[in-house]
Formats: structure tokens, C-alpha cells, sequence
């Protein structure tokens, strides 16, 4: 069981991800299915050395990994959970604010 330090230090690092737009764009489409790093820059429109750094940073955080298939590595969320966490928070966040917005945002800094 992990105890208060951890749990903090883990939801902290998956907040650090999800931080960067780009990034949450990868773990949404990593959701969906496995792929490699060329065919996911070109879905996001993003340079090969861009999403090169952001796949680091996801690897870091322990959210991603990179399976080596011959000469390539194909990139997976490192758990099927992330994949339901990530529907269960959007879900949640939604269900906060209907109309998608944050309100007073632009007053707390946040958002």
C-alpha cells in the first residue's frame, strides 16, 4: 500500500503530464491504440524532435513505454488503467462544468 508521500508524488507526476496539451493529446491517442513515433507526429501535426522530448517526458512520469519491434519502437500507454483514468477524469471534469468552461478561471490563474 503506498502511503500519503507517494500517492501524492504519483498523482503529481500524472498531473505534470497532463500539464502540456501536447502531451495529453499523445496519452489520448496512445489510448486508443499502440503506435509509433512517425505516425503520431503526423497525426498531431508536430515535429519528430517535438514529440520525440514530450514521449521522454511521458516515459519519465512512468505513463508511457516504448516497446521495441526490430529497428522501431511502437509506444503504449505502460498501463490499460491510464487509458480508463484518463475517460474517467475527462468524464468527471465535464460533469463539473456542462459547458466545458472554467469559471473564473482567468481570476484564479488556473485553467
Amino acid at each position: 500500500m503506498l502511503n500519503l508521500a507517494q500517492d501524492i508524488e504519483v498523482l503529481a507526476r500524472f498531473g505534470r503530464a497532463l500539464a502540456d496539451p501536447i502531451r495529453c493529446r499523445l496519452l489520448l491517442a496512445l489510448r486508443s491504440a499502440p503506435a509509433y513515433p512517425s505516425d503520431l507526429a503526423d497525426a498531431l501535426d508536430i515535429s519528430r524532435t517535438r514529440l520525440s522530448n514530450h514521449l521522454a517526458c511521458l516515459r519519465d512520469c512512468g505513463l508511457v513505454v516504448a516497446v521495441p519491434e526490430g529497428r522501431r519502437n511502437r509506444y503504449e500507454l505502460a498501463d490499460p488503467r491510464l487509458g480508463h483514468a484518463l475517460d474517467d477524469l475527462r468524464s468527471a471534469v465535464v460533469a463539473v462544468a456542462e459547458d466545458g468552461t472554467c469559471p473564473d478561471a482567468a481570476e484564479r490563474g488556473c485553467c
